[in-house]
Formats: structure tokens, C-alpha cells, sequence
């Protein structure tokens, strides 16, 4: 399976660079995964609606170019789908099985995404209501993609 994170921004913190290359070290059985970052658009200081909605379609429109074409796009989306661990895994495990061996996670930048961006989406997940740097996202992401395999393979990472 293939596997790409696409992202907004560069991971600045060496503890989660050390966390995410772990998880990355993990998944080499399992998948081929590929970080894709794009630098971030930036925002003027107090933009009206109108330079919000701009910046964000801009970044949008730079971080689908990165998505491979036929691939299954998750957006991570403050406002998508929560799901366990289990049904994380469950997903993965049904896109495999039904042939979709190309998955891209996407996460935006610090500013959100644009609803354009979210309605491209063929899962928008979210981990939970509460707000994560994005940089924070990365790491929780490549473990929980790491767990999902785990738990397909009914190996004891998940108890």
C-alpha cells in the first residue's frame, strides 16, 4: 500500500520530527509513505473575510496538486467524521481489499482549509473537537496509521 501525507508547513518541533520518523521507521513493513510538504501561505495580520478566503484557496489549490492522481483522498478536517482507532483501521483495511491501494491524508495548514478543499474529500476525518497544531496532527497521524495496521494484523500494539 501507498500511503501519502500531504501537508502545510514544516514540522519546526525536533521531539515531534523524532516522534513522526519513528512511526515512519515502523510502517516500513506494512506501506511505502511519503511526506509531501508545501510551505504555507501566508495571512496579513487582521484580513477581512474576502484575503481569508483567498490565502486558504490558494494553499488548497497548492496542496491538491500534490495528491496523485486515483488516489483516496482523507482530509483531516476539524468538521469531518470522528472515528476509533478500530474503524480507523477498518477503513484502510476495506480500501486495500477493494483494490484502492493509494491513500492520501491531507492536512492543511494553520489557518484551516477551504471548503473547496474539504469538498474534494473522499473521507474528512477528524480526530477530535478539539483544536492541534497541525504539526501536532502529523504525529498523531502516522501513529494511528501505524496502529490501524497493528490492528489489521491483530498484533498486540492495540490491546
Amino acid at each position: 500500500m501507498k500511503i501519502n501525507i500531504v501537508a502545510a508547513g514544516k514540522i519546526k518541533e525536533k521531539y515531534l520530527t523524532a516522534g513522526i520518523n519513528e512511526f515512519l521507521k515502523r510502517l516500513t513493513p506494512f506501506a511505502q509513505v511519503k511526506i509531501i510538504e508545501i510551505s504555507e501561505e501566508k495571512m496579513k495580520d487582521n484580513p477581512s473575510e474576502a484575503e481569508k478566503l483567498q490565502t486558504l484557496t490558494a494553499e488548497g489549490e497548492r496542496l491538491l496538486k500534490q495528491v496523485p492522481e486515483g488516489s483516496y483522498l482523507i482530509v483531516l478536517d476539524v468538521y469531518g467524521k470522528e472515528l476509533s482507532s478500530e474503524a480507523l483501521a477498518e477503513h484502510i483495511n476495506k480500501l486495500g481489499i477493494n483494490g484502492q491501494s493509494n491513500i492520501t491524508f491531507l492536512i492543511g495548514g494553520a489557518f484551516g482549509l477551504s471548503e473547496e478543499l474539504r469538498s474534494q474529500a473522499d473521507l474528512r476525518l477528524s480526530f477530535s473537537q478539539m483544536t492541534f497544531t497541525h504539526q501536532m496532527v502529523r504525529l498523531l497521524l502516522v501513529e494511528q496509521i501505524y496502529r490501524s495496521f497493528k490492528i489489521n494484523r491483530g498484533e498486540k500494539y492495540h490491546w
